[in-house]
């Protein structure tokens, strides 16, 4: 009998923040062991829930929603998006230049597959969100990572990344504020980037999901008010975070920059869209009400907030921690901690994050799931409360201790 086999394209596209680590927590789950999962960020496990008009407006447009919409999206949510980014002081983005998602993912993987020809570069940072190098690997193309600099805030290394541009080079990364490192880039590295697009005649791809989860002051520069008309810019953001719905699928893709001259890569990014007829239709209608109501994120990331509290309370427990530094996030949902490897030699960092599960049933995500260059960070979700983080991040002090890789 012939066996049936995976397709070659998926042999350099690995996601591994759900990979085996997360598959031993599941049979560990199915013994009846509890497991803290500090691995995704996941709002609602953790009480985080939606505001109460998002809820109310879907269920209203439900006898509404159950034929297709508009490939696209339904209008008046690209009106809303069109709208936001006004505000934002982006004025060349129209309803027709906004793409409506199942979640920024679907969105992702879509423009990159109307890009790239086999063999084709993408910059991507590392440590970066696996989605984007998988994607591209997906598409044919060829993710080529640049540093991200830990010793300085985790912003990009201009010089890398400009050293890695090649004649095959066809766009470039940018996820701000970004995961896995809660780095949120200043004006200037943001020019920088925007700088080295123009010169190279890249597309820039701008992740922002996490754009209003923000700390301490830290702004946000979205990056298409520095494309302006000259860099083809696709912005990427959504409700998944900010409004706590990931399992609603609501986010979009909206393009600024130059189309006159990247009509026939739009004309492909239309036809994907046509093919998959159109996103989940009753998310759809959360996106008015959300980018037009009381904007509740910032209860929970200002002074006595709990994303903030608990952001706080995490940072200074694994600082405190014998060979742990991490860097304070100023956006987003995650630490990204080193293990000095003078203290810990760790040659797999999906083996210690096993052996993390194992002993103290608590689940984190390794460092190199994030494309990351070396085995010596791990990433750990600041959703849960107070009181679950130091527990957690006591146990993790408490293995540490004693562990010899």
């Amino acid at each position: 009998m012939a066996e049936f086999t995976q397709s070659t394209k998926l042999h350099n596209v690995l996601y591994d923040i759900r990979g085996p680590v997360l598959e031993r927590a599941q049979k560990l789950e199915a013994e009846g062991h509890r497991i803290l999962k500090l691995n995704i960020g996941n709002p609602a496990p953790f009480g985080f829930e939606a505001p109460d008009a998002i809820l109310v407006d879907m269920i209203r447009h439900l006898p509404h929603a159950q034929g297709y919409s508009d490939s696209r999206g339904i209008f008046s949510a690209r009106t809303a998006v069109v709208q936001y980014y006004q505000t934002r002081g982006i004025h060349n983005i129209h309803v027709d230049d906004v793409y409506l998602g199942n979640g920024v993912s679907e969105l992702i993987t879509l423009s990159l597959m109307a890009l790239l020809n086999n063999g084709d570069e993408v910059l991507v940072p590392t440590p970066d969100y696996p989605l984007w190098t998988a994607s591209v690997s997906l598409a044919g193309g060829r993710p080529v990572h640049y540093i991200c600099d830990e010793d300085n805030e985790w912003w990009p290394d201009l010089e890398d990344l400009e050293a890695k541009i090649t004649p095959k080079t066809k766009g470039m990364v940018i996820i701000n504020p970004n995961n896995p490192t809660g780095a949120v880039y200043p004006q200037h590295i943001v020019q920088g980037m925007v700088d080295l697009a123009r010169k190279h005649s890249l597309v820039v791809f701008s992740d922002e999901i996490y754009e209003k989860i923000l700390y301490d002051g830290a702004e946000h520069i979205n990056t298409a008010t520095i494309t302006g008309d000259e860099v083809l810019c696709m912005t990427f953001s959504g409700l998944s975070k900010a409004y706590r719905i990931c399992g609603y699928r609501s986010g979009w893709l909206a393009i600024s920059g130059p189309k006159s001259r990247a009509a026939d890569y739009l004309e492909g990014i239309n036809l994907l869209a046509n093919m998959r007829m159109c996103a989940n239709v009753p998310g759809q209608h959360a996106i008015q009400t959300a980018l037009g109501g009381h904007q509740s994120i910032e209860d929970l990331i200002l002074p006595g907030g709990r994303l903030k509290e608990q952001r706080d309370i995490a940072y200074r427990m694994l600082n405190e921690i014998p060979g742990v530094s991490v860097n304070q996030a100023k956006g987003a949902l995650y630490l990204f901690p080193k293990l000095d490897p003078e203290v810990y030699p760790i040659k797999s960092d999906e083996k210690f994050a096993l052996d993390l599960l194992e002993s103290q049933k608590i689940l984190v995500s390794h460092g190199t799931a994030f494309n990351w260059i070396r085995p010596d960070h791990f990433r750990l979700v600041t959703l849960p409360n107070v009181k679950d983080l130091e527990e957690a991040i006591g146990r993790i002090a408490e293995f540490l201790s004693t562990y010899k890789p």
